[in-house]
């Protein structure tokens, strides 16, 4: 595994893909880009994590699963995190499971812990692999629910980090998702859950600042993993229309990558 923290999103929009793949039919520019932006920033990353959504909506399911299958044999090393952010019950949790382990060949998936342990439960049966539960997000709505006060005193997000820290992580299987948004929520999930994987999105467009996540989140018992999308993949964009995509891409990755190392 990589000594880098850096995770790499694929979030695949193609009103927003690089020029020279305009003229391609949707379905393949998709598949090229992503491709190309797996290539461009492996060096600098540990991790990539699809956003089911982003490639279901186009109907382009059998070209995440063309994808899974190449980064899986290409690059074994780096973990491959489906966003789908899954919460049901039942045989529908397991199809869900089935879906994100065998369709996909997810190292782990991210999962909604509304419903309660008995949705987590069916990801958790496949031993060899991982889930990352929803705790504190990134979004500006999240603390409409997750910082409510429970009669305990804790507040959700709270009892969310502490119900996976001390019940659900019977196989080492669990991780937390906290945004780099919410500092100060981050360094208390980090207290409750000191040895359980993080995964961390926020950096990038959405503000939050690297230095700060590494402080509160980054410990020697448990994981972290720094999640950045857009301001990868779109780098381009930001660099001027003369500058090749791949080469953008690669950049900024290697930039993040590099200004996480210093924070540490």
């Amino acid at each position: 595994m990589s000594s880098s923290l850096l995770c790499v999103g694929l979030d695949p929009e193609p009103e927003r893909l690089p020029a020279e793949l305009s003229q391609q039919p949707h379905l393949e520019a998709v598949e090229a880009f992503c491709r190309g932006i797996v290539e461009a920033t492996a060096p600098s990353c540990c991790a990539f994590k699809p956003q089911i959504a982003h490639f279901a909506a186009l109907g382009a399911e059998p070209v995440l699963e063309r994808l899974s299958a190449w980064v899986k044999s290409k690059y074994p090393h780096h973990l491959w995190i489906l966003d789908a952010k899954r919460g049901d019950i039942g045989s529908t949790a397991s199809r869900y499971a089935q879906e994100a382990f065998d369709r996909y060949g997810a190292d782990a998936v991210t999962l909604n812990p509304y419903l309660g342990s008995d949705s987590i439960a069916p990801f958790l049966e496949r031993r060899d692999k991982g889930a990352f539960i929803l705790c504190r997000t990134s979004n500006p709505g999240a603390s409409e629910l997750q910082n409510l006060a429970l009669a305990s005193g804790e507040t959700l997000y709270e009892h969310v980090a502490r119900l996976a820290h001390e019940r659900w992580n019977a196989h080492d299987q669990i991780g937390l998702v906290v945004g780099a948004t919410a500092p100060d929520e981050l360094e208390r999930v980090r207290e409750i859950a000191p040895a359980l994987p993080l995964l961390v999105p926020g950096i990038g467009t959405q503000g939050g600042d690297v230095k700060a996540v590494v402080s509160r989140a980054a410990t020697t018992a448990g994981g972290l993993f720094i999640n950045a999308s857009r301001a990868i993949l779109y780098a381009h964009a930001q660099q001027g229309v003369h500058s090749h995509w791949q080469e953008a891409s690669a950049a900024a990755a290697s930039a993040l990558n590099s200004q996480i190392q210093h924070a540490r």
